[in-house]
């Protein structure tokens, strides 16, 4: 269900991110074709999609790292806005953090610069306790971190920064299976507050945390509808809908 709020007149809506008409091509490739879809705040939904279906090409579209070629994107608050840069947290699956810099000085460092957009700020130790981090770690550099614990740091930073978009691109594949499983029940725990997409081609996981799966196949972006379905059947429709020509 959608996470409905007022606007500053009284009337209740639900934010979304709506898309249209959306390209991208690389020459002569049209990576992304025609996509129109909305994204509903307080779901996560489950990108799946082959590798080299274009799930990282979508989201650097709309994070504004790729220029696209065709379409256009908004936020809609009970009216449509263009998207800023601070409505969109991107978690890139490798990890880009400061290693010259511990994990305290990097946390101290974001906060200080984003003290403006930070909603209900807490202390740097309650941070890392929430993303589970050991005391004994949060004074390593950050070229010490394992590619999963840089992973949760940027994660972190991220979710600290409070944006409406939540894009995470093959988040949880460095993590072992029980931080896996905790990443997991964070993120149910902050969907609410945000529009989260999760990008993965493991349909386990996405069938597993999502609350809607979507499919990037061929340049298309379409919504796999479980109706009655049981579970079987629907992860035999997802891989139909994966399968090539």
């Amino acid at each position: 269900m959608c996470a409905f709020e007022r606007n500053k007149k009284g009337m209740e809506f639900c934010m979304k991110l709506v898309i249209k008409n959306l390209k991208k091509n690389f020459e002569k490739k049209e990576v992304l074709k025609d996509i129109n879809f909305e994204f509903e705040k307080g779901k996560i939904y489950g990108l799946l999609g082959r590798n080299g279906a274009g799930k990282t090409t979508f989201f650097n579209c709309l994070n504004e790292d790729l220029e696209i070629d065709g379409g256009e994107f908004f936020i809609d608050e009970g009216g449509l806005r263009k998207i800023a840069p601070e409505d969109i947290g991107y978690v890139l699956s490798t990890p880009n953090v400061p290693e010259f810099l511990t994990a305290r000085e990097f946390l101290k460092f974001f906060i200080e610069i984003n003290k403006n957009r930070i909603k209900e700020e807490k202390t740097i130790d309650q941070y890392f306790e929430f993303m589970k981090i050991e005391e004994e770690d949060r004074d390593k550099l950050l070229k010490d971190y394992s590619h999963g614990m840089k992973n949760k740091m940027q994660m972190l930073v991220n979710i600290i920064a409070s944006p409406n978009i939540l894009l995470l691109d093959e988040p949880l594949t460095s993590f072992d299976v029980v931080v896996a499983e905790e990443m997991k029940q964070m993120l149910r725990g902050i969907k609410k507050d945000h529009i989260i997409i999760f990008s993965t081609h493991i349909m386990e996981l996405a069938l597993d945390l999502c609350d809607e799966i979507v499919i990037l196949n061929k340049g298309i972006l379409e919504k796999i509808d479980k109706n009655d379905l049981d579970s079987e059947n629907f992860k035999n429709k997802i891989i139909e809908a994966l399968k090539e020509d």
